[in-house]
C-alpha cells in the first residue's frame, strides 16, 4: 500500500519513461527520414494526442485520485482498469508496427515522436501534480 499522492509519483515517473522511450524511437527513426513535412507533422500528432488524449487523462486520474477517501491504495491505483487496457492496446500495437516493419520510417519518425512528446508531457504533469498535492485537484472549490 502506498500513499494516495504516491500514486501521482508513479503515473508521473511510469508515463515519462514511457514518453521517453517512444520519443527516443521516433528521433531515432528521424535520422533516415528527416523533412520539414515530418516535423510538421509530429507538431500535429503532439497536438491532437495532447489536448484529446493526455491532458484530459491526466486532469482525470488526477481529480480521480484526489478524490480517495483512503489516505492508501494499492500502487496500481495510480490508473483505473480502462486506462490500464488502453495502454496495453497501445503498446501492442506500437511493438507490432516496429517488429513487423508495418511502417516506413518517416511514419515512426513523425508519429511517434508526436506521440512520446505527449506522453512525456503527460508524466512531468502527473509529476507536477504529485509536487503541488496539498493544491486543489482540477475541478475542486
Amino acid at each position: 500500500m502506498v500513499k494516495k499522492r504516491t500514486l501521482l509519483l508513479l503515473a508521473g515517473v511510469i508515463w515519462s519513461l514511457a514518453g521517453g522511450n517512444v520519443l527516443k524511437i521516433g528521433l531515432q527513426a528521424y535520422a533516415h527520414a528527416f523533412s520539414h513535412l515530418n516535423l510538421g507533422l509530429s507538431a500535429v500528432i503532439f497536438i491532437l494526442f495532447w489536448t484529446k488524449v493526455f491532458h484530459p487523462l491526466v486532469e482525470k486520474h488526477v481529480f480521480r485520485i484526489h478524490g480517495y477517501e483512503e489516505e492508501y491504495k494499492r500502487p496500481w491505483n495510480f490508473f483505473d482498469k480502462k486506462s490500464f487496457l488502453i495502454m496495453a492496446c497501445m503498446m501492442t500495437f506500437g511493438i507490432t508496427i516496429r517488429v513487423l516493419n508495418l511502417m516506413p520510417d518517416g511514419f515512426i519518425a513523425f508519429f511517434y515522436t508526436g506521440l512520446g512528446t505527449a506522453l512525456a508531457l503527460a508524466g512531468i504533469l502527473f509529476l507536477i501534480n504529485y509536487m503541488g498535492y496539498n493544491a486543489k485537484a482540477v475541478g475542486e472549490e
